[in-house]
């Protein structure tokens, strides 16, 4: 079959819980609208990072700028840091995208607790550190499943393999 191409494997990569985020959450600091949609801006208040692949704390610092469509479909830019157990610094630029029906996304974006089934909430994270224990995370490929809570952001990150 010329041009054609024929897949002799096509099942898809194993993913591996790496580890969960949790961080506290400030109040949105809404700019209003902007060229490409609503921006606001998510402070975060310090967190954790546990799991079987790492665990540390997330310091006060780093924010979610996202701008949010008309529909509520949100774009999400978060860049934060954490601290390893082990006391190594990792850096944490996590683009993402957050979508659910209208009048789930409505309550979501005015602070009310919904339910995280409801909400399409993947990010794209990236991982910078200078510790050399810890380059497999700027050397692989994360996929980050989130939830939305009225003062809290839960993800869990998985390596794809």
């Amino acid at each position: 079959m010329s041009g054609s191409v024929v897949a002799q494997d096509v099942s898809p990569p194993r993913l591996t819980f790496a580890f969960e985020l949790r961080a506290k959450v400030g109040a949105p600091m809404e700019l209003g609208q902007v060229l490409h949609g609503r921006r606001r801006i998510i402070p975060i208040e310090g967190g954790t990072v546990k799991g079987p692949m790492l665990s540390g704390t997330v310091p006060v610092g780093g924010a979610d700028w996202q701008i949010i469509q008309q529909d509520g479909f949100t774009e999400l830019d978060t860049r934060y840091s954490f601290k390893t157990d082990q006391g190594a610094l990792v850096y944490v630029q996590n683009p993402g995208i957050r979508t659910a029906p209208p009048d789930v996304m409505q309550k979501l974006l005015a602070g009310q607790a919904v339910d995280p089934k409801l909400v399409y909430f993947r990010t794209q994270p990236k991982f910078e550190t200078s510790a050399p224990e810890l380059q497999w995370l700027a050397k692989s490929v994360f996929v980050g499943v989130g939830e939305r809570y009225p003062t809290e952001v839960v993800i869990k990150f998985f390596k794809v393999e």
